[in-house]
């Protein structure tokens, strides 16, 4: 699995990703970091075939118009500290990693993680 994980979420969920050996970019390695357009974003996604994981509801209405990016992990806790939700992912990634073998759209929330 490769990741591209989005502006607004923490760049330590990158660096959590590659350390324990996923290919992962966060928008701040690209060369307009956070100002990367979405539709980059997601032609990046297609290109290298990589997961999205974002805070940003415009990628669900491209997923659910156009089924890009094709997989999609979607985080919608609303505003929480950024060290909750690192914790939050982190203690989660098992079974994120395990939904997505059979789902294209993750959504988190402080609740639950549903595959869909």
């Amino acid at each position: 699995m490769k990741f591209l994980v989005d502006a607004q979420l923490p760049y330590g969920i990158k660096q959590h990703l590659s350390s324990i050996g996923y290919d992962t970019i966060h928008t701040n390695d690209l060369p307009l970091r956070e100002r990367t357009p979405d539709w980059e974003i997601n032609k990046i996604s297609e290109e290298q075939n990589r997961i999205v994981v974002t805070k940003d509801k415009d990628f669900l209405d491209s997923y659910l118009l156009k089924n890009i990016p094709k997989k999609l992990i979607l985080i919608t806790t609303g505003n929480i500290r950024n060290k909750e939700l690192f914790f939050l992912l982190i203690n989660n990634f098992p079974q994120i990693f395990n939904l997505l073998e059979t789902h294209n759209l993750i959504e988190i929330n402080t609740r639950e993680i549903n595959g869909i």
